[in-house]
């Protein structure tokens, strides 16, 4: 099982590449909304290929008010 920081890694990695933008401006605690410049349909395609990516399934009510690449990568790990 890969550790938080592994997963995390991989999280900035797939957006970077995803969003084309380079993984060097890509921050734990950046607001991906922000940093990426997406709206609410490209963050929940974004979720759905992380998904996919991890073999997971994120309930909504989990994901609500998560907004930073950190948060993000201890629900999906909690989920591994």
């Amino acid at each position: 099982m890969p550790t938080t920081d592994q997963t995390l890694d991989e999280i900035l990695n797939f957006a970077a590449a995803h969003f084309k933008v380079p993984k060097e401006k890509l921050q734990p605690d950046d607001d991906f909304f922000k940093t990426l410049g997406i709206d609410s349909l490209q963050t929940l395609d974004l979720l759905t290929k992380l998904e996919n990516h991890f073999h997971i399934e994120l309930p909504d009510y989990e994901l609500q008010g998560v907004s930073d690449f950190r948060t993000l990568a201890g629900k999906i790990q909690a989920r591994l």
